[in-house]
């Protein structure tokens, strides 16, 4: 087996992970003082770090780079640990309210971290480790005087973290309804046990070199698998609840906003009687389909007095001829709207000024269907000549 092959599981999660995070990259700057997004940006930052830097080339490339034997291994316990930290206010920051209390907890799990960081910084300083060792560092390294304490502190750390932040969340599991987070936070479940799993795998390995047995097997072979399993549920866990909806409603949203484009479209001539709002062509889905459904809902408030309902039952009875209920009302209204336009631009109102002008439902409560029609201009031309036929196309307006 090719080497760079072994590598491939560090780069699937690495590259999901990365995905994850440029998808968040324009929330987050929106909404950088927001502590959820902002959480969830920091733990995708730290997962992203660590994939990207225990993979065997990576780790030597670091030591090439940084010119110390072994200084991957402090970086990457460092990454690692930063990342723990990230998983447990993640999980503070979902399951409690805003509060002095939760700041509080979250506080504290940073300095606590922080200050595992710079112990492992220490006691790499302190320890001397010149044979570089990118695969089994833990256990050649294990009776090495500071160099013990440092891979003994980056494994607590880990296990603890896996421990509590399971803790956690077997305690809210019971209080969760929601069918995304319920699935994240088994998902989470999962990843830790795989975790404790690696843990114990090193600690094994290591404790076997300090009784003078060489097991060093459980942690070459057996541990870094369930650390790639334990990261990518852990990682998948986390977006789940993020991705999740947004996965949901988007199709739905942008079926929306493509089936009402043809409406727009023909509209857009139309003043509205307020303002057009200004959202940028990269804002949210959501709010440029509730942009684009006001702008409609505007411009037919000022279509309104140049409505003709007789011309849409006209046109239905045409159009119920050949299709089906829906389809017809689709055409109908159609016809009916540039007929409403045409009036429009030529200002010949269908109503007085004294009599109350309003669109019927045929047309309001019909628009995503009569936008689709208006994907078939041959067709609504076709009936709109049989209906009107005094009158000359308007097409020119649409």
């Amino acid at each position: 087996m090719n080497t760079s092959d072994l590598h491939i599981p560090y780069a699937l999660p690495a590259l999901l992970l990365t995905v994850a995070l440029a998808l968040k990259v324009p929330t987050v700057v929106r909404s950088w003082r927001d502590p959820d997004k902002r959480a969830t940006w920091l733990f995708l930052m730290w997962a992203c770090a660590v994939f990207f830097s225990v993979a065997p080339t990576s780790l030597a490339k670091l030591n090439e780079i940084s010119g110390v034997p072994n200084f991957a291994a402090p970086w990457t316990y460092s990454l690692l640990t930063a990342f723990c930290a990230s998983c447990l206010t993640m999980i503070i920051t979902w399951r409690e309210a805003p509060s002095v209390r939760r700041r509080t907890k979250v506080r504290r799990v940073v300095v606590i971290y922080a200050g595992i960081i710079v112990a492992l910084w220490s006691t790499f300083l302190m320890a001397d480790v010149p044979v570089e060792r990118v695969y089994d560092l833990d256990t050649y390294y294990a009776n090495t005087p500071w160099m013990r304490e440092h891979i003994v502190l980056y494994l607590i750390a880990h296990m603890v973290s896996a421990l509590v932040a399971a803790g956690m969340i077997w305690k809210w599991i019971p209080e969760v309804r929601s069918g995304w987070l319920k699935t994240s936070l088994f998902l989470l479940q999962t990843g830790y046990a795989l975790g404790l799993v690696f843990d114990v795998a090193k600690l094994t390995a290591v404790t076997a070199r300090w009784n003078g047995t060489n097991w060093d097997f459980l942690s070459t072979d057996v541990a870094p698998p369930f650390a790639i399993l334990d990261a990518s549920f852990v990682g998948i866990g986390f977006i789940l609840p993020v991705i999740g909806p947004f996965l949901q409603k988007w199709p739905r949203e942008q079926a929306t906003y493509w089936a009402l484009a043809p409406l727009a479209r023909a509209i857009r001539h139309v003043t509205p009687s307020a303002a057009k709002a200004r959202v940028g062509r990269f804002a949210p889905l959501d709010l440029r389909v509730l942009q684009r459904q006001q702008r409609i809902e505007d411009c037919m408030l000022r279509l309104a007095a140049y409505y003709d309902r007789d011309v849409y039952h006209r046109a239905y009875d045409v159009a119920a001829l050949q299709y089906g209920e829906g389809r017809a009302r689709g055409y109908a209204g159609a016809v009916a709207i540039r007929e409403a336009l045409g009036a429009y631009h030529d200002n010949c109102p269908r109503t007085s000024r004294d009599e109350p002008a309003q669109l019927g439902e045929e047309i309001t409560g019909n628009l995503p269907a009569i936008s689709r029609a208006l994907y078939r201009p041959r067709i609504v031309d076709s009936i709109r000549q049989r209906v009107v036929p005094s009158r000359g196309s308007v097409t020119s307006h649409v």
